[in-house]
């Protein structure tokens, strides 16, 4: 199937069932027992600079401390590829597909290694960034949407999965207050968008945002106004994350 140029997909709003076993998004897993896979899986999606990592930490002292068993998975985690694909990147010369397979292929290690264990153990499983980043980055260097709905097929669906959405002059600020410097493949630099870091950065972000937003229709997780207070962002995961454990 052609992997570049628009997908032309006719979008179908997915939304997760409340009363049957859980589902995949596509395929699945070949001999995975969904009904089986008793745990919750929450996503917590967002840009770096973001707040995305420091609510994980949260979630996982308010969840361990409410009694709740928790694993954790994120991007570049796998023993499978992460240091491949961490030198792969360090040299900014990836094709699109290439860097798009390398990061499949390590969802896809986690996934059997650690998502699908967990969710049979009954644990909590936090994803620091899940299948929609993956997705949203590939879409914005001209990857298919149909071709990665089929590639993410083996994905479960999440309990509950969060966008933090923060404005990209705001990533900006914090990215430079963490690092003092902008990441070359975060800032898009690959896609020609501007020879300047700090344009591309912001024109790339607003892509990113926009992408996600539009799969957002299709996938229905919860966009959160991630340029709030940290404390303000927590209480409502921690609201929403009561009702998933409630059953609503």
């Amino acid at each position: 199937m052609k992997k570049n140029g628009s997908s032309g997909v006719n979008r179908q709003r997915i939304v997760v069932p409340k009363s049957k076993p859980r589902q995949f998004y596509g395929h699945g897993i070949p001999g995975v027992d969904a009904s089986k896979l008793a745990g919750k899986l929450i996503a917590v999606e967002g840009a770096d600079g973001s707040g995305r990592s420091t609510q994980i930490v949260r979630l996982v002292e308010w969840l361990e401390g409410s009694g709740h068993a928790t694993v954790q998975v994120g991007l570049k985690r796998s023993t499978l590829v992460s240091e491949e694909l961490e030198k792969a990147q360090a040299g900014n010369i990836l094709s699109h597909t290439t860097l798009s397979l390398f990061y499949a292929t390590d969802f896809a290690d986690q996934l059997e290694n650690i998502i699908l264990p967990g969710l049979r153990a009954g644990l909590m499983v936090l994803a620091d960034r899940y299948i929609y980043t993956l997705m949203v980055r590939d879409m914005a260097r001209g990857m298919d949407e149909a071709w990665l709905r089929n590639l993410y097929g083996i994905a479960p669906i999440p309990d509950a999965v969060f966008y933090l959405n923060v404005s990209p002059e705001e990533l900006v600020q914090r990215n430079f207050a963490k690092k003092q410097a902008l990441d070359f493949w975060e800032s898009g630099m690959d896609l020609g968008l501007s020879r300047d870091m700090f344009d591309s950065f912001l024109k790339y972000q607003s892509l990113v945002a926009a992408k996600f937003k539009s799969l957002q229709k299709t996938y229905d997780f919860t966009i959160v106004d991630g340029n709030r207070s940290p404390d303000q962002i927590t209480l409502e995961l921690r609201k929403k994350i009561n009702d998933v454990l409630a059953g609503k």
